[in-house]
């Protein structure tokens, strides 16, 4: 069997679609969330670039704790709220005392495409203003058509389309059919010996996740330590929220299969075209808004000022007003990474909301004095002869020695440094996956005043060559430069740093002064 990535919106189920609906059982619907915890985990192909704000490609583990009361006998279970982008095959119910028989993602939801495709060849009411008298009136009509090629409707005056008057026009429904979910809905079919209120836990992978870290770098003012400061930056690109959630990140590249999504089902947008011609109240591309949540805390600040008037504003703005809060304390530290596999583990030392269609911040680390090293770094080719400018590198030893010593996953480091007093940008930097006890490059830009020219000549014997290589440096203070040379060394070098198959040179250029060093370059093949 394949598994196949799904949304929300898709119509895949694990059994044919209507098995579910053919079963006459009582509903029991879990529509709240006890506790949950959220694992993140990276998209796979993103690299260090940023998070797709549209739809993250990373995905999370989702584990939910809930309480629901079961009928005896079988019955259909709903566990509103889901993630958006779950996938139904990797969802495992715990805590059901008979088990499960059978599991359906529900795919139709709650939106204006949606009821109009419910109401299909169905009598709804149209609320319309009159052309005639200019009042609102109110008549049957029989959907026909739509919702994605526009809504054709018939009344007892004919066939027309849908918002073709020029005039507010809207359809009225008796109910809301009950398989339109509001919410993003798993239902399971369930079976139980005896009434009863059972905790169970919920667990499944859901894409439309993502996570990033992120760094700033304060140079200290003797160029020789570092300020660090890292920041996780955790996306959900989904409906649904998971408030007060335990929040996880894993960090390393996790191989996971692609499997191209299943058609999708769901009517989509609801689109409005007229018929047969076009006029000025035409909107090929109008949609209803969405249905929008909001926190209870919102909606009640938003009713008390509505009742507001203005005398009460009045006092409210000659009031003394109250003294400013205190600074918040500052953000926890996440503890030491925990080994996964090969892969690294953070737990997020307290609890986090992790918001629909957001993102979230949360500190990952804070060091004062971080030792580094500035080179200027390059790697050694022939070029066209003119000089060429050196990399300026910032160099730190990932180990607790030199005032650092963590797993620091993959990201981008905003580098500063105070000139006259002002923090300035000096260069942004990718880093990849470092382990403790690991090298730490942050290339910030090329530097035009530590240059490097180039000048190969054939040897008197055949299989060599000269290199003659010139380092100039034009700033006033000492440039120590790392060249990496990617080719054989006659005579190879017995103290140089050895990469792979290149070869490290280090030098230290004095300042406003040049360099000139020759190598002999043995051919390959001999």
């Amino acid at each position: 069997m394949r598994a196949w990535p799904l949304s929300i919106w898709v119509a895949a189920l694990l059994v044919p679609a209507p098995a579910l609906a053919q079963v006459s059982a009582p509903i029991a619907v879990s529509a709240k969330i006890d506790d949950a915890a959220v694992t993140v985990y990276r998209a796979p192909s993103r690299g260090g670039g940023p998070i797709d704000p549209n739809w993250p490609q990373g995905f999370a583990f989702i584990t939910e704790t809930r309480t629901v009361t079961l009928p005896a006998g079988t019955s259909v279970l709903r566990f509103e709220g889901v993630a958006e982008g779950l996938l139904p095959e990797t969802a495992v119910l715990s805590g059901l005392p008979d088990g499960v028989i059978e599991k359906n993602r529900d795919a139709r939801l709650l939106s204006p495409a949606g009821l109009v495709d419910a109401h299909l060849k169905r009598s709804v009411t149209l609320r319309r203003t009159s052309l005639a008298t200019g009042k609102v009136v109110e008549q049957e009509a029989v959907i026909q058509s739509g919702p994605n090629g526009g809504v054709i409707v018939q009344t007892a005056a004919g066939v027309e389309a849908l918002a073709c008057s020029g005039l507010p026009e809207r359809m009225l429904y008796s109910r809301v059919p009950k398989d339109l979910s509001a919410r993003p809905t798993l239902s399971v079919l369930v079976e139980s010996r005896a009434a009863r209120t059972v905790k169970i836990q919920l667990l499944y992978l859901a894409e439309g996740f993502d996570w990033a870290a992120n760094y700033v770098a304060d140079r200290g003012t003797d160029g020789k330590t570092l300020g660090l400061t890292g920041w996780i930056t955790v996306a959900n690109g989904g409906v649904t929220s998971f408030p007060g959630a335990q929040l996880n990140v894993i960090a390393g590249r996790l191989n996971k299969m692609y499997s191209p999504p299943l058609p999708r089902s769901a009517p989509g947008s609801l689109v409005l075209k007229c018929w047969p011609m076009d006029i000025t109240s035409t909107h090929p591309l109008w949609e209803l808004p969405p249905i929008i949540e909001f926190e209870q805390e919102y909606a009640d600040y938003a009713a008390e000022e509505v009742v507001v008037t203005a005398s009460r504003r009045d006092r409210r703005a000659m009031a003394m007003a109250p003294p400013p809060p205190p600074p918040p304390p500052p953000a926890p530290i996440a503890p030491p990474a925990e080994d996964l596999g090969d892969l690294k583990f953070y737990r997020i030392p307290f609890r986090v909301d992790v918001s629909a269609k957001g993102q979230k911040q949360v500190a990952l680390l804070a060091k004062d004095k971080v030792a580094v090293e500035q080179l200027y770094a390059g790697t050694l080719y022939a070029g066209n002869g003119s000089p060429q400018p050196l990399m300026t590198r910032l160099r730190v030893q990932n180990r607790e020695t030199d005032g650092l010593g963590l797993a620091l996953p993959a990201g981008v480091a905003t580098v500063f440094e105070s000139v006259a007093g002002r923090r300035l940008l000096v260069g942004e930097a990718k880093i990849g996956d470092k382990a403790k006890d690991e090298r730490v490059d942050y290339d910030i830009g090329s530097s035009p005043a530590v240059q490097y020219k180039v000048t190969v000549q054939p040897d008197r014997d055949a299989d060599f060559r000269l290199w003659q290589v010139t380092l100039t440096n034009a700033r006033p203070f000492d440039a120590e430069v790392e060249m990496l040379i990617p080719f054989a060394l006659d005579p190879a070098p017995e103290s140089w740093e050895r990469r792979g198959s290149s070869w490290v040179w280090r030098v230290r250029v004095p300042a406003n002064d040049s360099l000139v060093q020759t190598f002999r370059q043995k051919m390959k093949g001999d």
